[in-house]
């Protein structure tokens, strides 16, 4: 795709966490960057501040004039039959969705990339925080906002580019990385794979276009009949992973430290600057690409422990003796059971309120009891309504088909605008919510109630 001869770059769903780093990216650039989205949110704010025009309503009118100098861009998450998206496909624009152009942005550059059905917003973002506090620099395309550097978009004048390897709609095969990691190989997004031999087959796909080296968490299903890159694997604390932790050392707050084990020799002493076994597992996947690429292992050792976390990933806002809040964007059963896991193993023997909001009816469909068996591993579940997000209603599919199928006693089924009045009247020892919809909007009024009622 020749981008020389386009001025104007108009993003259909620029609020897309996605979206916007590529519309950050093309800003930078110096094009003409604008576009829509259905409802506006802190990420949209944070655009029109950086001079993005953004629009909240499906009206053609805003769609820059000149097709010939115009390149649309549009997430898959946007209906086929969205007005502004039918026009510029019926009027003569050049029309792509977001993964070809981030596959057109990494070509030819040395991409290194984290894919995995969880676990990539949080080990990208600390890759491109170990580039970056290297020296070495990176261009990095993030799922999240890392709170270290405040955006989803890094720039650098070099010609590494960090990306996260989105599964969804088989994104992901645009991306011809030199170095990446595959973190987990779940089932998820069967409506568009249907099964997870289909799941599977698309991330032996992605290996199989890495250029350079495949680093897999031990135990997938990667082998050299898949791919012609070397390929090394990671884990927490397997001794027969290639990179893993040994002396491992936990302290009251849940911070972790330990010795990084990789093929080449030992990092000692290293300690991930968020708690949870979950995240030392991130970091050490983290840690294996910088350490292929050629980093100082020194210099990994300092970025790992000052890396701050990425917005909404096991993010601890309120944490005082006998009452804490975690928000996490986890909205898969794997991802609720490991969150689940590390608070436990964090804040063990306390009391843990989990409140839920399902996000997508086919994913609340598909996974039903898996979702219930995860929360069962809570003391206390709040369920709130499914937030649809890009799907229309399923009949008979509700957050029901989970509550019924949770085991605990103390459990209830509520609206998230019955959630405010609900914590009010709990008593609260671990409280977390989980969910990728709309839960995050109460992520400050639940902290200024946890401020109120324990004291800041």
């Amino acid at each position: 795709m020749e981008m020389g001869k386009y001025r104007n770059i108009y993003f259909i769903g620029i609020g897309g966490i996605g979206m916007s780093a590529i519309a950050r990216y093309f800003k930078f650039r110096g094009y003409e960057v604008s576009g829509y989205d259905r409802t506006p949110s802190e990420l949209t704010a944070e655009l029109e501040k950086e001079g993005i025009a953004i629009h909240y309503e499906d009206n053609p009118e805003y769609v820059p004039k000149n097709a010939a100098e115009t390149l649309v861009v549009y997430t898959p998450a946007i209906p086929h039959d969205m007005g502004e998206l039918v026009f510029v496909q019926t009027h003569g624009y050049k029309v792509v969705k977001r993964s070809r152009i981030l596959g057109e942005i990494t070509q030819g550059q040395r991409c290194l990339a984290v894919a995995g059905t969880h676990g990539k917003t949080t080990t990208s973002t600390l890759l491109a925080h170990i580039f970056e506090s290297s020296g070495e620099g990176c261009s990095a395309f993030l799922g999240g906002i890392s709170k270290n550097y405040g955006s989803n978009l890094l720039t650098a004048p070099n010609d590494v580019v960090v990306a996260e390897a989105d599964e969804f709609d088989r994104s992901f095969l645009q991306l011809h990385p030199e170095i990446a990691v595959i973190t987990a190989m779940d089932a998820d997004h069967l409506d568009i794979y249907s099964d997870l031999e289909h799941v599977k087959e698309a991330f032996k796909a992605f290996a199989s276009q890495v250029t350079g080296t495949v680093i897999r968490k031990y135990g997938l299903d990667i082998t050299s009949d898949d791919t012609r890159a070397e390929i090394r694997t990671y884990s927490y604390d397997d001794a027969r992973a290639d990179f893993h932790a040994e002396n491992i050392r936990k302290d009251e707050c849940g911070g972790i430290t330990f010795d990084l084990v990789y093929p080449e020799g030992r990092i000692n002493d290293c300690r991930t600057g968020v708690p949870g076994w979950v995240n030392t597992e991130n970091g050490i996947a983290a840690a294996a690409i910088a350490l292929t690429y050629g980093l100082e292992p020194e210099k990994i050792r300092e970025a790992l422990g000052s890396f701050a976390g990425v917005k909404r990933r096991f993010d601890v806002h309120y944490n005082r003796p006998g009452h804490a809040y975690v928000d996490d964007y986890a909205h898969h059963p794997a991802e609720i059971a490991a969150a689940v896991s590390s608070i436990r193993d964090i804040f063990p023997g306390r009391k843990l309120t989990a409140v839920f909001q399902p996000h997508l009816y086919t994913r609340t469909r598909d996974f039903a009891a898996d979702f219930a068996s995860a929360l069962d591993k809570a003391d206390r579940l709040i369920l709130l309504d499914i937030y649809p997000a890009r799907e229309e209603p399923i009949p008979g599919v509700t957050s029901q088909i989970i509550f019924d199928r949770v085991s605990l006693e103390d459990k209830m089924l509520i609206t998230k605008e019955e959630l405010m009045e609900t914590l009010e009247n709990e008593d609260i020892d671990i409280l977390v919510t989980f969910g990728a919809g709309n839960i995050d909007r109460y992520i400050g009024p639940v902290t200024e109630m946890m401020e109120r009622r324990y004291g800041k």
